[in-house]
């Protein structure tokens, strides 16, 4: 519910949003999942519904989402 009041306000404000990545932290490859994982803190990456995701888990990326 969160990423879509999110991606409704990033519409609203004209924001544009980027196909590389879905606002749940989704992206297209590994290498992608592995820059955004430098950038939270995190280490390693992980598939979801065949797409790459930061971080070992999805609990440990909603924990390095929490800080940041």
């Amino acid at each position: 519910m969160r990423a879509l009041i999110a991606l409704i306000s990033l519409a609203w404000l004209g924001v544009p949003v980027t196909s590389q990545a879905h606002p749940r932290g989704l992206y297209d490859t590994q290498q992608q999942a592995e820059q955004r994982a430098r950038e939270l803190g995190c280490q390693g990456t992980h598939l979801n519904s065949g797409k790459w995701m930061p971080c070992s888990s999805e609990a440990e990326l909603h924990k390095y989402l929490r800080h940041h």
